[in-house]
């Protein structure tokens, strides 16, 4: 299992999605953060400085395609 690395969504290098990590949620690579837990925190006001020091380590470069697959998903959801 030393070896086991997420999978990849799609294009993105931050963002990972796999079964075995969080029931297969969209996840940011390295950490065992959602991208919706971390989308909820930076709602809430958190700084990524706040997120790294309360739930481990979290890389900063990843927030840009947090952002990004977030509104990627918004914008296939059907509204009515």
């Amino acid at each position: 299992m030393r070896d086991w690395k997420p999978a990849a969504y799609k294009k993105y290098n931050w963002i990972v999605r796999d079964a075995d990590l969080l029931g297969g949620k969209l996840a940011v690579r390295g950490t065992r953060l959602s991208v919706s837990f971390v989308l909820a925190c930076l709602a809430e006001g958190m700084s990524t400085e706040e997120i790294s020091q309360t739930y481990g380590p979290f890389p900063q470069e990843a927030i840009p395609e947090i952002m990004k697959v977030a509104s990627e998903l918004l914008d296939s959801q059907r509204t009515n």
